[in-house]
């Protein structure tokens, strides 16, 4: 049997991979164990009967050799060790990131959420974001044997104001932080960031600091300031994701994953996040057929796992 794990600061959560899906997921507390081991070793004790030979970790750290450093957890680890501690044939260890890009060309329709025009073109290359603590950024390039995620740093890139509130908020943030990357405003504290914003640019206060609480009221309509400033992410978005695009070419799709996003799929909807995504000048035609996805299936980091596992381990 072959098992999948995401691994995040807080919880793991492990699940068995049968006939092409995930089942008998559990969530652990990571701080309640003194090992990543020790935690695997609980679910498949839960499973006796089952005999573990394969498996794939989504972490959510860098993964750049055998030693890997969980980045908000206690847990270090050896892929090699773990791999022989577990008593497996075969062990994956991929950034969680890595993981969420691989669901993508896995995802069923009723897992995902079409936000305005476009056709999916077939063994094309894929960009995919995500928008949560911070902002994941990786593209799916089609190789002969399946798909391959390339890494990079692209949440980090300098955020590109378009009109008046964007260049309103770079200046904030630039004042602020002495630099605008896109993942001060694509973020929780990004949400939180563009608030504070809007509010020094309309000189009012500001009052909330919580991304739920201003998107909460953004939604009720009991905020102005709310909904202005979730409007306005929703246009960064946009052109975030029309950049991305751009980038590599990615008729295969534009896809949204993270926390924030799929939190509010109709705002989105219509919001003027696709105008702003085919807002390219001359380049219009050239993105005006991508199509973009919200992520809405909220286990895709194993389904991502289970992917890249169904790849890269033949048996």
């Amino acid at each position: 049997m072959k098992f999948v794990a995401d691994v995040g600061g807080t919880n793991i959560r492990i699940a068995q991979v049968e006939n092409e899906q995930v089942k008998d997921i559990k969530k652990y507390l990571c701080v309640d164990f003194a090992t990543i081991t020790d935690a695997i070793n609980t679910y498949f004790s839960e499973y006796s009967d089952v005999t573990f030979t394969a498996g794939c970790l989504g972490v959510a750290c860098p993964v750049t050799g055998d030693n890997i450093s969980m980045t908000n957890s206690h847990w270090d680890f050896s892929i090699s060790e773990l791999k022989q501690q577990l008593n497996l044939n075969w062990l994956g260890v991929i950034n969680d990131f890595t993981a969420v890009a691989h669901a993508v060309p896995v995802l069923t329709d009723a897992q995902k959420y079409q936000v305005g025009a476009g056709v999916i073109q077939e063994n094309e290359n894929i960009a995919v974001f995500g928008p949560g603590t911070g902002l994941g950024v990786k593209h799916l390039a089609p190789v002969n044997d399946g798909w391959l995620a390339l890494d990079g740093e692209g949440g980090h890139v300098d955020f590109a104001a378009v009109d008046e509130l964007d260049i309103a908020i770079l200046r904030f943030l630039t004042k602020k932080l002495g630099h605008a990357s896109a993942e001060e405003v694509l973020s929780g504290r990004g949400l939180v960031q563009i608030y504070q914003a809007l509010s020094e640019y309309e000189s009012s206060e500001a009052v909330l600091s919580d991304a739920a609480e201003i998107t909460e009221k953004a939604l009720n309509g009991s905020c102005a300031l709310c909904l202005a400033t979730l409007n306005q992410f929703c246009k960064i978005l946009g052109s975030f994701a029309g950049n991305l695009a751009l980038n590599m070419g990615t008729r295969g799709g534009v896809y949204i994953g993270g926390g924030i996003a799929p939190r509010f799929t109709k705002f989105i909807q219509e919001s003027e996040f696709r105008e702003r995504f085919e807002a390219k000048g001359r380049f219009k035609d050239y993105v005006v057929g991508i199509p973009t996805f919200i992520i809405t299936e909220p286990d895709h980091g194993l389904i991502g796992a289970m992917a890249y596992l169904n790849q890269n381990f033949k048996g």
